[in-house]
């Protein structure tokens, strides 16, 4: 949960006379989750926030998502999406859809070039920067992100993104609010001892970028689509914000990995929780100290969920053997049974550290796939613990 913070030029009392210079009063907007009974933060305006001149609908890029039957594990190669043109590619209106269910969208893009302004209404979203950097542009303020960075965009937050050259990002949107899990925190929001991250290693936006501008399109999701408003004025023309709601960085080389003297399972290194789904962090450390312990996972059967892995750096000890590789991702579902592949456990034995990276999203319900993961599906991974496949 991010910490109070304020940036800019605000009032002593809130909700009470807040002038410019010229003596206007500045348009205090309160962007709230949960009606107003949770975190929220104070924004003023310049202008009006809700000052549109026009609204279109836009055709959504999604695209139709597909069932994963015959139910399948899979392994799909985000290195081989490329940009079906020659065309400069956004890290809006350029996402590929992965995979998605009512919770949550996963989608990639390779961006090149700046992305129109965009809110999304209807959930948050968390950004994974693989590689590249950029700087994100947000009514908050900047935030300037680069490869291993986590970026958490709460609801109806209007940002854009600045690629510096090519940044390849994995994005989840979802359907409600992502944050730290309930069980690092305290009762008043404080990330907790065993927390494996805490408030120090969270980065929120610098002073707000007061931004001119008029007739400013804006691209909005929302519960029924997309629609482009035209703002009468530039919406980054905030003086000052403060609150507890804000976009907010951390990058997975500041988690703390949790180790044993055995094997230690999933929730040990989850980072995020979201609706139906949690995010974990596999990061390189020293694994299990029992003299005889297995350090790779065991065989298991995620009964109640769909495991999706996406491999970011080192060598992930319990794929060795696989054509698995850096940007790769495996799907394992619910009613398949998975494990390291042959020969990996007993590899493993004796090895005292893992350098390997990997960011996991388990989903509650099944996850479908988009039209990207048809584009860079590797067919013959299902068969490759048995060695052989149909025929």
């Amino acid at each position: 949960m991010p910490y109070y913070r304020s940036a800019g030029e605000i009032p002593r009392k809130r909700h009470t006379q807040f002038r410019s210079p010229e003596g206007g009063l500045y348009a205090e907007e309160l962007m709230g989750v949960e009606g107003f009974s949770s975190d929220s933060a104070l924004l003023y305006h310049r202008h009006l926030p809700t000052a549109i001149v026009n609204a279109e609908v836009v055709e959504d890029h999604r695209g139709p998502l597909t069932p994963n039957h015959p139910l399948m594990p899979r392994h799909f190669r985000t290195q081989d999406l490329k940009s079906e043109s020659q065309q400069e590619i956004d890290a809006v209106t350029g996402r590929r859809t992965l995979f998605g269910n009512n919770d949550v969208t996963i989608a990639f893009a390779v961006a090149t070039s700046p992305s129109p302004l965009y809110r999304n209404a209807a959930g948050d979203e968390l950004i994974y920067v693989q590689a590249g950097s950029a700087r994100i542009e947000t009514i908050y303020g900047a935030l300037d992100v680069a490869d291993g960075d986590y970026v958490v965009l709460p609801t109806s937050t209007t940002y854009r993104v600045l690629p510096h050259g090519e940044t390849r990002l994995y994005i989840l949107e979802a359907t409600g609010h992502i944050g730290p899990p309930k069980r690092y925190l305290s009762a008043k929001g404080q990330f907790l001892e065993h927390a494996p991250y805490c408030e120090r290693d969270q980065r929120g936006p610098g002073e707000p970028l007061i931004v001119d501008g008029t007739d400013v399109p804006v691209l909005v999701r929302h519960r029924a689509g997309l629609t482009r408003f035209t703002y009468a004025n530039h919406p980054f023309d905030v003086v000052g914000w403060d609150g507890c709601l804000y976009p907010w960085a951390f990058n997975i080389r500041d988690f703390e990995p949790i180790t044993g003297r055995v094997h230690q399972p999933p929730p040990v290194h989850q980072t995020f929780e979201g609706p139906n789904f949690v995010v974990c962090s596999f990061c390189p450390r020293k694994v299990d100290y029992h003299p005889l312990s297995i350090p790779v996972p065991y065989n298991h059967a995620n009964v109640d969920s769909d495991e999706l892995m996406f491999y970011v750096g080192g060598n992930y000890e319990a794929r060795k053997g696989s054509s698995i590789g850096l940007g790769s991702l495996s799907l394992h579902p619910s009613g398949f049974t998975h494990g390291p592949q042959p020969g990996a456990a007993e590899a493993s034995i004796g090895v005292d550290y893992f350098d390997e990276t990997a960011v996991m999203v388990d989903t509650f319900r099944p996850l479908e796939l988009g039209e990207a993961a048809g584009a860079c599906e590797d067919p013959a991974y299902a068969w490759s613990w048995s060695g052989r496949g149909p025929g």
